[in-house]
């Protein structure tokens, strides 16, 4: 908040983590939620107060609405089952290999992209995805622009899960062979997302205690493995990415922003609500028919 007094910017972004993580974490359904929400609830009053006595405008945007979930599916591991995916040996872990792959999936939640080498590879993929319990639906690159998931960078196949599932990246089929990225946090290495690494591994006896030891090494100035993450995907109890099931599932939007608002807004129309609040050179009937281009609903609306 000092900041703001020192450079007043036009525009500042400020992240509130407390129900991503422990939604995740724990699930919406945990007794646990409810302190969350008024730490947060407390977290936002401090700053919608000192938002107002400056007389600025605010607008809360939730990204998205995180449901519950009770099973991971290791599309990965489906994939080198069925012999498409390659890994190669690296001092005795296994690291993935896209380019000797035929597909292999990046994994996001309840999303994952699935990359193919050859495009006639891809009905028979698409089959074996389709028969796995778990997966809702998969989409290929036509069924992806409906969806207003066609990107240059989209896989050529998209998965979306079915409700109570999400996608984890792995693809060892042993742990002891699992890569030294595996239980550290480095979102860099692994091919997609692990909110494995909201959690330190509950197999860990005095696990401050490891910590103290791998910062003592760093601080030494020798090297350290901070592994401390777990390997259970069922440790795992909330996801996001599907279309939510109801509006009380799904993402919001709230603004005291003098701007006409629609009953439900693409989640990609919300830079050009900020534009237009700011610039107001645009309306935002337009802006939705640009970023909106088909007649199905976004995979998030607020």
């Amino acid at each position: 908040m000092a900041e703001f007094e020192i450079n007043r910017p036009h525009l500042q972004l400020v992240y509130l983590p407390h129900l991503d993580y422990d939604l995740q974490r724990l699930g919406p359904d945990h007794p646990g939620i409810a302190a969350e929400v008024r730490a947060i609830d407390a977290e936002v009053g401090r700053l919608l107060a000192f938002a107002q006595e400056r007389g600025a405008a605010v607008m809360l945007v939730s990204e998205y609405g995180i449901e519950a979930v009770q099973r991971s599916i290791s599309i990965n591991r489906l994939l080198r089952a069925d012999g498409w995916l390659q890994v190669r040996q690296s001092l005795g872990w296994e690291l993935l290999d896209p380019g000797a792959s035929a597909a292999f999936a990046v994994a996001d939640h309840q999303v994952a992209h699935i990359y193919l080498r050859r495009e006639q590879d891809l009905p028979r993929v698409r089959t074996l995805l389709e028969c796995e319990p778990g997966i809702e639906r998969v989409l290929d690159r036509a069924q992806q622009r409906a969806w207003q998931l066609e990107h240059p960078r989209s896989g050529d196949l998209v998965a979306i899960a079915a409700p109570g599932h999400w996608f984890d990246y792995q693809y060892w089929f042993d742990d002891d062979k699992a890569p030294d990225f595996a239980r550290t946090v480095d979102i860099h290495r692994k091919p997609g997302y692990d909110p494995l690494e909201l959690f330190i591994d509950p197999a860990i006896t005095l696990p401050k205690l490891r910590v103290a030891r791998r910062l003592l090494r760093k601080k030494l100035g020798f090297r350290y493995y901070m592994d401390l993450i777990p390997l259970d995907t069922r440790l795992v109890r909330g996801s996001h990415g599907r279309l939510p099931r109801s509006d009380q599932d799904g993402p919001l939007l709230i603004t005291d922003c003098d701007l006409p608002l629609p009953d439900r807004l693409p989640v990609t129309a919300v830079k050009q609500l900020l534009l237009q609040y700011f610039l107001g050179h645009r309306t935002l009937d337009k802006a939705i028919a640009k970023e909106t281009p088909c007649n199905e609903p976004s995979p998030l609306q607020y």
